[in-house]
């Protein structure tokens, strides 16, 4: 007698070993447990630990409650100025209301990739290529409202959406290229054009003050050889200015009248006298004026002849 209740304990040890085997569920910290008991909905979400279900009635299903990073696949498309591009995103999303997403929809995380690949290419038909390549921050915000609506109905949370990479034509990629050049070129041609400006008006300035002082343009010579000849150069070309000369003109004393006659101003001056050329020479209008006969005795040997 006793071995057989011996014998029954031990059954119903077993039996209940095995029963609380199948009906034990451990539910992690970043999950939650949703159960069904013969395919309806049954009491509230199961929090993390340990809980039980009845086995063979009730069927639990763990819902992760991370934030899941989806790629999106690159999608082609036409921008709204007719630019044919490539386009490959990433989207940040986490299941909020776990009951939604297990009673609400098939699969949340297919849905949410469908989803999230028809709002790309819906953005990329109202969106020009510079809004695309320059304005990410404000695509990235329209993707997530469009994709947010739908999905709290899913009982999921887009968290966020970020375009990845833009890929164009290589013919694209060429004339932007060369825009990008001829905008570079013109600011480097009004960055001179500024500076020849300023450099001209500085240089009228300079040569204004020169001009008041002529003493000013030897120094700047004198400075302009100074750094030269620190180079260690064997020959020095230097121009002559032609207002150095006109400051050493005024910078030399004015001559006398003696000093400025030229020998040409002694020869005779002719005159006539009584009919017969003479002339006299009277140098520094001294003394009295000999007659010179050589011009009149020419004159006579021709009239003979």
């Amino acid at each position: 007698m006793v071995q057989e209740l011996l014998t029954a304990l031990v059954i119903i040890g077993i039996a209940g070993l095995l029963y609380v085997a199948a009906a034990a569920r451990v539910v992690r910290q970043y999950e939650r447990g949703v159960v069904l008991r013969f395919g309806r909905l049954r009491g509230k979400v199961r929090g993390p630990g340990f809980t039980m279900i009845v086995p063979g009635v009730d069927r639990m299903h763990k819902m992760n409650m991370q934030i899941v990073t989806m790629p999106v696949p690159a999608q082609d498309g036409i921008t709204h100025d007719n630019v044919t591009v490539r386009v490959d995103a990433v989207i940040y999303f986490k299941v909020v209301d776990p009951v939604d997403a297990i009673i609400r929809v098939e699969d949340y995380r297919f849905a949410v990739s469908q989803m999230a690949q028809t709002s790309l290419r819906s953005i990329l038909g109202k969106s020009d290529l510079d809004e695309l390549l320059s304005n990410r921050e404000k695509l990235n915000q329209g993707l997530e409202l469009m994709m947010d609506s739908p999905a709290v109905e899913w009982g999921v949370n887009i968290d966020r959406v970020e375009i990845k990479d833009v890929s164009l034509p290589e013919t694209m990629k060429r004339s932007m290229a060369r825009q990008a050049e001829a905008d570079r070129e013109r600011r480097a041609r009004i960055i001179n054009a500024d500076a020849e400006l300023q450099a001209s008006k500085k240089l009228a300035e300079a040569a204004a003050v020169m001009s008041d002082q002529p003493a000013a343009l030897q120094l700047r010579l004198l400075q302009t050889v100074v750094a030269v000849a620190a180079e260690k150069n064997s020959t020095l070309v230097l121009p002559f200015p032609v207002e150095l000369l006109r400051f050493l003109e005024r910078a030399t004393p004015p001559q006398s009248a003696a000093d400025r006659a030229s020998p040409a101003d002694l020869r005779p001056a002719p005159h006539t006298a009584g009919g017969l050329p003479f002339a006299s020479a009277e140098p520094n209008g001294a003394g009295p004026a000999l007659p010179d006969l050589q011009p009149a005795a020419e004159a006579n040997g021709r009239a003979a002849a």
